[in-house]
């Protein structure tokens, strides 16, 4: 890797030996931002991920992460946070790979519900669930995360850390 124009070895070195350990590890980009309650957020939190992806060199899957982004926001405005709270978007990059988290205060356990055609609403954990590549519901105390991933593939993924990507094994529909 190239800082400043130096060679740097990515491998990390104790004070007390100088073997090297830990030659693997590659820390996540990391950016997050809270939300209050309120639907204005939602345009504010898909700005935020666009930037961000950008600023990551991130180019394929843009829109699918976009849309997943608003959904989960979404959810968290009408369903998770509770009046008075809000809601934490947190996106998390790993090589090739970017994860998106929506954090919450509110009970419950989201899930894809059959909808019918005809109804208004419903249909954001079924679109998060057909263009992410995984997805699903932790806990956190009070509340719960809802998260999902996207697999970004070697040519769309720009590397700005200048590291190998790493393989990532991802299942479709948990």
């Amino acid at each position: 890797m190239k800082e400043y124009g130096l060679l740097v070895s990515l491998t990390l070195v104790t004070h007390r030996d100088d073997r090297p350990v830990n030659t693997e590890i590659h820390p996540a980009l990391l950016r997050e931002r809270c939300y209050p309650r309120s639907r204005q957020t939602i345009r504010s939190a898909r700005e935020f991920t666009a930037v961000t992806l950008h600023a990551w060199g991130v180019t394929c899957r843009h829109d699918d992460v976009l849309l997943c982004v608003s959904e989960l926001a979404t959810n968290a405005v009408l369903r998770g946070a509770p009046p008075g709270r809000g809601y934490r978007l947190r996106l998390l990059r790993f090589g090739d790979l970017v994860r998106v988290e929506v954090h919450d205060s509110g009970g419950g356990r989201p899930c894809v519900q059959n909808r019918d055609l005809g109804a208004e609403g419903g249909r954001g954990l079924l679109l998060v669930a057909a263009l992410a590549d995984r997805w699903g519901v932790g806990v956190r105390v009070p509340g719960k995360v809802v998260w999902c991933e996207f697999a970004l593939g070697k040519e769309g993924a720009g590397d700005p850390l200048g590291w190998e990507a790493t393989a990532v094994e991802v299942r479709r529909g948990d």
